[in-house]
């Protein structure tokens, strides 16, 4: 058993005073479906315990807005599925959270925690093997291991473990933003900013410091997400992690030429990938079988296969190819 301190503030003020003074090994929980789990295989050892899972300002769900659609960071993914604007003109938010994970898991964890959540590497959760992302230069056990799970796209020399969540990626398809506070104030970023690759600090995921506290996340209102999909491709049917997924948001012409295109992939990526040329390949015109395609192979462009994973480029080809066509069919309607 490793000793923790833990806080339970009361206000967000109070939750990001109690983070700085407790030091960079102190963590934020609020639903814990990801942490508690690395904490008791020994991986995250957290020093101090911040609850943040009591404080209403962050369990907001505003849907009703004409500019932004607002999730504060403790709604309970369940909760955001079943939002009936969401269900009715966002299809894609929606799907990547019920297909995420298990009602159980829906009912506890939050939107935020989810955009956080760390890769599912089995060697990132097994101490018996080198991680740089665990230990930075302590070798990739993966790279001469195991691979079919890993990331295809943003790989690099010290990692090439794929990220797990299904969420962020719909939210990056849609141009979404998160809202964070912390001791210097607060500050929006990007979801195309949130994530990073590994590069040469794979331990480094994100570009929150360890004492920012997301607050909300913010989607634009878009007509694009009447006409969207998040297609996962998994080894089984329900609550596996993806080896492909695709996001996808359109808008049509008149005419059925396609006016608006958003793509992102999950499951062959370090980090939630937007595929800006896959979304060129399709825009302008109508879609087609060729079109769609060709879109798919944009979006796997410059890929790397690691030993066991060059299925991946297909797969994911093919994936976004059919998240296109569902797409488009949505958008006619």
């Amino acid at each position: 058993m490793r000793s923790f301190t833990y806080t339970a503030p009361t206000s967000v003020a109070d939750a990001v005073a109690a983070i700085a003074s407790a030091g960079p090994q102190a963590r934020f929980f609020a639903g814990g479906t990801t942490l508690f789990d690395l904490m008791k295989l020994g991986v995250e050892r957290p020093s101090a315990l911040v609850d943040v899972s009591r404080l209403g300002e962050l369990e907001v769900i505003d849907t009703s807005g004409d500019d932004h659609l607002v999730f504060g960071a403790s709604a309970r993914m369940a909760d955001v599925a079943a939002d009936p604007v969401v269900l009715r003109d966002y299809p894609v938010l929606a799907e990547s959270l019920w297909r995420a994970a298990s009602q159980q898991l829906r009912n506890m964890a939050t939107v935020a925690g989810n955009l956080l959540q760390r890769t599912r590497c089995p060697y990132f959760r097994d101490e018996l093997y080198p991680c740089n992302k665990r230990r930075p230069g302590s070798g990739c056990a993966a790279r001469d291991g195991i691979d079919r799970g890993s990331a295809v796209l943003g790989t690099g020399d010290a990692c090439s473990a794929a990220f797990a969540g299904d969420w962020p990626v719909a939210l990056l398809a849609l141009d979404a933003v998160v809202d964070v506070v912390g001791p210097r104030g607060e500050r929006t970023v990007t979801l195309a900013d949130l994530h990073v690759e590994p590069g040469d600090t794979p331990d480094r995921e994100h570009s929150l410091a360890p004492d920012e506290l997301i607050v909300r996340i913010r989607v634009p209102v878009t007509p694009a997400g009447r006409g969207s999909t998040y297609l996962k491709i998994r080894d089984r049917e329900s609550y596996a992690f993806a080896l492909a997924s695709a996001a996808v948001a359109v808008t049509l012409t008149g005419g059925g030429v396609v006016e608006e295109c958003r793509i992102a992939l999950g499951g062959v990526a370090t980090r939630p990938w937007r595929a800006y040329a896959a979304e060129r390949a399709v825009t302008g015109r109508p879609l087609s079988a060729e079109t769609a395609r060709a879109a798919g192979e944009a979006a796997l462009a410059g890929a790397r296969p690691g030993n066991l994973n060059a299925f991946k480029i297909e797969l994911g080809e093919r994936t976004v190819a059919e998240a296109l066509r569902i797409a488009v069919e949505r958008a006619g309607r």
